[in-house]
């Protein structure tokens, strides 16, 4: 799906709330809940708000194509999304140099890392507000698999997140060398752990 496009540097955004068609590339499942464009108050901006009774039943996917790849060989991933004090997780598969299909799961309901052959699930730890996640997954690969990381096949956000922008990078940026589009700017806060965190769930005990 991205095969095509330029990844040699810089930024390559596969989802951002702003604009005429957000969820383009996304198929979204909602059952018992709901997945709509909202203004959020911190943000004073749109933003796409995922919530549901079951975590499972409501989620956006991409590709929108089972078995298609998203091509992207960028091997960090960062997702700037909300904490609604809810249950939530997202999944990144990744293929790696063996042509075999590894997963990552995170959620805040895990409380180890447990992996096996095709999937590793990990804590995720999210401060109030927004936040920052950043993911290294060539790091992530070698660590939970042995194995070298090749490209990111398919990503899944499920419910209950309020969710502004999901990129990847070469390398990761300070906050100050990024676009300002891509910044976490949030100036209502005022409590420590403020969405210019960063979270990144753990790969191994």
């Amino acid at each position: 799906m991205y095969r095509n496009a330029y990844q040699k540097g810089g930024f390559l955004t596969v989802f951002y709330s702003i604009g005429r068609s957000p969820l383009k590339f996304w198929k979204c499942q909602t059952r018992e809940g709901h997945c709509k464009r909202v203004i959020d108050e911190d943000l004073n901006s749109t933003v796409l708000e995922l919530s549901g009774t079951n975590v499972s039943t409501c989620k956006i996917t991409t590709p929108i194509e089972p078995y298609k790849s998203l091509g992207i060989k960028l091997p960090f991933l960062t997702i700037i999304v909300k904490n609604m004090q809810k249950y939530c997780t997202f999944e990144i598969e990744v293929r790696d140099h063996e042509n075999q299909l590894r997963r990552f799961q995170a959620s805040n309901f895990q409380p180890h890392t447990r992996t096996n052959m095709f999937i590793t699930q990990m804590p995720l730890r999210l401060d109030p507000g927004w936040n920052k996640i950043e993911i290294n997954l060539a790091d992530f690969t070698h660590r939970a698999y042995g194995t070298r990381y090749v490209e990111t096949v398919c990503i899944r956000m499920n419910a209950n997140i309020r969710l502004r922008r999901i990129y990847f990078s070469d390398q990761l940026y300070a906050e100050e060398e990024k676009p300002s589009e891509y910044r976490l700017f949030v100036p209502n806060y005022s409590h420590s752990g403020s969405g210019s965190d960063s979270n990144t769930p753990n790969a191994s005990d």
